[in-house]
């Protein structure tokens, strides 16, 4: 039998030889009482009385006990001792998890955090070893059981290694000297495996259990208040049954049904416990295997209330410039920290230094060359610097390695603050194409920084343009061939004697207005010409017709066929490991003691905790480089890759987390974390 703990129902055994009518309460379920001999069982739901199965008497579900019974009405009616006696150990660092363990010095370690769990005292104990991950997450979980399980009223006690309480003592004995930790890596792997979630519903007509996630952590979203679940952590001896408020009387049966056949087609042991959940009535051990769970009526972030359902999916916004400024995922998902007006500065790289550029000729580079370019942005309340390392596709190696130490030299002298953007030519982010007061950026063929200076323009000319989702426009020379041509973009064809502005059916608005830009910078005026419309000196000039791309250009599709993926960089564990972080990406994922890549698939991030290592810092920036080169999926290899410091993160990076908070490192979570626990 389950252990009881205060499931809300009446018990009436009724002996065989006579009943005494006592009319204590009018009620149906009362006038069939000693009618038959033996046990009769009811349980309270909404304060009314709903008869037990005869084949489930003796299943007291601690669940219901645990939410204050089946929407009992009684919730906040808590005795004032609870007996309880169990051990939690808390172990893992980017999935850390609660596991119950035997109540005993045994189970301990120096490595990990635990939770003595007396009833009204609870004992949240961190070994000398513990990371501050294990720290945060036992300081959650004793907050969640103190103020859920005991509605506020237990006290919770944080206790040092070392400086253990009289009570503690009492109960575990004398402390012996205490092993070492394992490896938090390989838990990790193992504390994702732990749980599997599923669904039972009828939603089709006939009853399906079916399987939602075989690792965790898990979407909230998942939960349907139309439905029941069964989060199977039989492992640990726990099998959970959350009932959906609207989930109806079949698919609750069935989900009961269902959890105790787990029972035995797992193997699991027979003291097992099955614990049912009401919706809204969610323990601490059953929310730990949700990312970032959110309460109902809890905000999130800037004032967002949780509402079911929409806690996971990254929904796709369109591009708005009149309130870019106050929308951090716009700005992610478009690459635009800005509109593009703030202050900027530009020098092309000669020889070993760098050589100012004309403010009349800013938008306009050379693919021989390699240029910086300094930009001072503003999102909302925020201010930063960006520096573009912009390196032409015909640049010399020696003007490469020279704009990357040009760029980091410029970093210092501004204190480290900037975010760094390397940029290869062709993959420039749209925010770089949105910085030359609506003109497309220009890219010529040729250099200027080469031995006798400015390189020639050829006699015919050819340039395609293209826009990003936010509107902004690159205007690239190419050779002049038919072969080139693309039905979703526009092209600029100037010859010795006649300009040409090629419009692909494809091709957008933005697109057909960077052209004329691009004309006005040419000093020469244009026929427009419709595809499939050409006249015959048009193919004259680019060699003749020729076969080219007419299919259409996949748009907006990236977020669901690459979704953003959160990976972090440590030697904590003494060798060099990247591991990918589980679930939907959120602020508290960026551990400040290491270095984490997002990866957006159109550019990488490379983000520097605080307290990272040097050797994480180095190792990071090549890895990206790795990462790229190794990927299965046969990356670019141009991709840009973004170094960020922690603190300094533009909104292109921080609207791919939930609830973004400016100042979440103003105070170091674990201390918030530990006040909550105090106040």
């Amino acid at each position: 039998m389950v252990p009881f703990l205060g499931f809300v129902c009446l018990i009436l055994a009724v002996p065989v030889i006579s009943t005494v009518p006592v009319r204590m309460v009018e009620h149906a379920e009362f006038l069939k009482a000693g009618k038959e001999p033996g046990l009769q069982i009811w349980r309270i739901e909404k304060f009314d009385l709903v008869p037990v199965p005869r084949n489930l008497y003796g299943d007291f579900f601690t669940g219901d006990a645990y939410a204050g019974g089946v929407a009992s009405g009684f919730r906040h009616v808590v005795p004032n001792e609870v007996t309880v006696q169990r051990l939690l150990q808390i172990k893992g660092r980017r999935t850390v998890r609660a596991t119950e363990v035997p109540v005993s010095w045994d189970s301990f370690n120096t490595g990990d955090c635990f939770i003595l769990d007396l009833g009204s005292d609870i004992h949240q104990w961190c070994g000398s070893q513990s990371n501050r991950f294990e720290r945060l997450k036992a300081t959650q979980i004793a907050k969640g059981i103190r103020d859920n399980e005991r509605s506020g009223r237990a006290r919770v006690y944080v206790v040092e290694d070392g400086a253990e309480r009289d009570e503690m003592l009492q109960v575990l004995g004398s402390k012996p000297t205490l092993p070492a930790g394992t490896d938090d890596v390989p838990a990790d792997a193992s504390n994702r495996r732990l749980a599997k979630l599923y669904k039972v519903s009828n939603g089709a007509g006939n009853m399906v259990v079916s399987l939602v996630a075989d690792e965790n952590p898990f979407s909230q979203a998942a939960l349907n208040s139309d439905d029941c679940f069964i989060l199977d952590h039989g492992t640990d001896g726990k099998i959970f049954v959350w009932k959906g408020r609207n989930a109806n009387a079949e698919e609750r049966k069935a989900a009961l049904k269902t959890a105790s056949e787990f029972i035995t087609k797992m193997g699991y042991p027979r003291h097992t416990q099955i614990q049912v959940l009401p919706e809204s009535g969610e323990t601490p051990l059953f929310k730990q295997f949700f990312k970032n769970w959110r309460d109902r009526d809890q905000t999130e972030g800037l004032g967002v209330a949780y509402v079911s359902g929409h806690v996971a999916k990254i929904e796709q916004v369109p591009f708005d410039a009149a309130t870019l400024h106050t929308s951090p995922t716009m700005a992610a998902q478009h690459g635009v920290e800005d509109d593009g007006t703030g202050n900027k500065q530009i020098w092309r790289i000669e020889g070993s230094a760098k050589v100012p550029v004309s403010p009349s000729h800013y938008g306009q580079f050379y693919g021989g060359d390699s240029y910086i370019v300094l930009y001072d942005y503003r999102h909302g309340n925020k201010q930063g610097k960006i520096i573009y390392t912009w390196q032409g596709a015909d640049s010399s190696q020696d003007e490469i390695a020279t704009s990357a130490f040009l760029t980091v030299q410029l970093d210092e002298e501004l204190g480290g603050t900037p975010v760094q953007k390397r940029v290869v030519q062709g993959k420039e982010p749209p925010h770089l194409m949105s910085m030359f007061g609506g003109k497309p950026l220009i890219v010529y063929k040729g250099g200027t920084s080469r031995e006798g200076g400015q390189t020639s323009p050829a006699a015919t000319r050819f340039f395609q343009v293209r826009s990003s989702t936010s509107g902004a426009t690159r205007a690239v020379e190419i050779d002049p061939a038919a072969k080139e041509l693309n039905s979703n973009d526009a092209f600029v064809l100037k010859t010795p004697s006649a300009a040409y502005l090629w419009v692909g059916q494809g091709a957008s608005d933005p697109e057909k207005t960077g052209a004329q830009e691009l004309l006005k910078i040419l000093g020469v005026q244009a026929t427009q010409v419709a595809e499939g419309r050409e006249p015959a000196a048009f193919w004259e000039a680019l060699g003749g017709r020729a076969a080219y791309r007419t299919s259409p250009r996949l748009k907006d599709k990236k977020m669901d066929a690459h979704p953003p993926r959160l990976f972090a960089c440590s030697n904590k564990s003494g060798r060099f490991v990247i591991e990918e972080v589980p679930g939907e990406l959120t602020q508290e994922d960026l551990a400040t003691d290491d270095v984490m890549l997002l990866d957006t698939w159109d550019q990488i991030f490379v983000w520097v905790g605080k307290d990272a290592q040097e050797e994480e810092k180095t190792e990071a920036q090549s890895s990206a480089r790795r990462y790229l080169e190794t990927d299965p999926a046969n990356r670019d290899r141009r991709t840009p890759i973004t170094l960020i410091r922690q603190g300094f993160e533009p909104p292109t990076f921080t609207g791919w987390f939930l609830g973004w908070e400016d100042d979440y490192w103003s105070i170091d979570p674990l201390q918030r974390a530990l006040a909550e626990l105090a106040a």
